[in-house]
């Protein structure tokens, strides 16, 4: 039976719902696997260290880039449409941001993809960042924190079109953005070479970020084959959290999404990793990292994707993957907020501590990831 038998079968909600959850298996459990971690490639930067982390990420983001510009080359998807390109956006909201989900995903120790990874890795902080950071997200785009959001967001605008497509912005198309994806994955190669990776490392921080490509496309088949409008999306935590939020709470009849299905479908894929892997582990909070840290930092997560209009993977990976203006705006804003936060929160709490403390959170980070 192809899509299109499928879509008027079932209905294009449950189609996208079982893509979700499929191509979240997939992300959960590689990123499991491989460790894949923004928060922890924006360390090993800032550090100087240039190791596996930083490598697994690059190897993620230059994948998705190259694989998205590959089947935009061959002709198999077109992004044009997407809501990262084709509609008003805010240049404003991606740098502030940016900024404040970087000093949160270094509080909480993850991005939002990484606290759903962890939860099902038996992560009870990452499970109480994530319900903040959900309720947060959907306080931002529809509660009492929306009008902040509003007011940011309205600082700086910019069109959709051209105008926010920085190939387009730099007279360039497909062609340069693959050279571009390549250059990254040279430096990825190169990087885990060096790091002297392992079979799980490879396969899975380069799947991981196939994950991200095939969420595009696999939405824009659905939306090519459907009888109704729909829109072309690709893979984000963010909106996604604070829809299962008002569904749990609110709205249990609302229609099913890909976002809906992605969810439940990391955490599994995520689950399945660590009993593989033999990693699942019941943790709480203790030491350095006291419960205060984590919810401020999941409160500025929270606000910050929602103003930078994605999370690390939704604005990041996804966004960046077309070459949104504002997804890069807003990468780079992440990056600069990790390292200011590991700068003034991090760094001064390990010199500070006695000699014979630091072992003990020296090695609470290494096991981070």
């Amino acid at each position: 039976m192809d899509l299109a038998a499928w879509i008027e079968r079932w209905g294009e909600p449950a189609v996208l719902a079982w893509g979700g959850l499929i191509l979240g298996l997939g992300f959960g459990f590689f990123g499991q696997r491989s460790k894949f971690c923004l928060r922890a490639a924006v360390i090993e930067f800032w550090h100087r260290r240039f190791g596996d982390k930083l490598a697994v990420w690059l190897l993620a983001f230059s994948t998705a880039v190259v694989a998205v510009q590959g089947m935009i080359l061959l002709g198999w998807l077109d992004v044009s449409t997407a809501r990262q390109l084709a509609t008003r956006g805010s240049l404003s909201g991606a740098l502030v941001g940016g900024l404040l989900f970087g000093l949160g995903m270094v509080m909480t120790r993850g991005c939002a993809s990484r606290l759903l990874v962890l939860s099902a890795n038996g992560n009870l902080r990452a499970l109480l960042s994530g319900l903040i950071f959900a309720v947060t997200a959907q306080a931002s785009l529809a509660g009492a924190l929306a009008p902040w959001r509003l007011t940011i967001s309205d600082w700086w605008l910019v069109d959709g079109g051209p105008s926010r497509d920085l190939l387009a912005l730099v007279g360039g198309g497909p062609k340069v953005g693959l050279l571009f994806g390549l250059v990254w994955m040279a430096a990825a190669v190169y990087f885990a070479v060096r790091s002297g990776w392992g079979f799980w490392k490879w396969f899975g921080g380069a799947a991981t970020g196939l994950m991200v490509a095939l969420a595009w496309a696999f939405s824009y088949q659905v939306m090519t084959h459907s009888f109704e409008p729909v829109q072309i999306q690709g893979m984000t935590f963010s909106g996604p959290s604070a829809e299962w939020l008002m569904r749990v709470l609110a709205e249990p009849d609302k229609p099913w999404s890909f976002g809906l299905g992605l969810m439940p479908g990391v955490f599994l894929g995520s689950l399945a990793g660590a009993l593989v892997g033999r990693e699942w582990k019941l943790e709480g909070f203790g030491g350095a990292y006291t419960m205060p840290r984590y919810i401020i930092g999941a409160i500025l997560m929270g606000f910050g994707s929602m103003l930078a209009g994605g999370c690390a993977v939704g604005a990041g990976m996804t966004g960046g993957a077309i070459f949104a203006l504002t997804a890069w705006l807003t990468l780079v804003g992440m990056w600069v907020g990790g390292g200011v936060a590991d700068w003034l929160i991090d760094r001064p709490r390990t010199r500070d501590e006695p000699a014979a403390a630091v072992p003990v959170a020296m090695g609470d980070v290494a096991r981070a990831p």
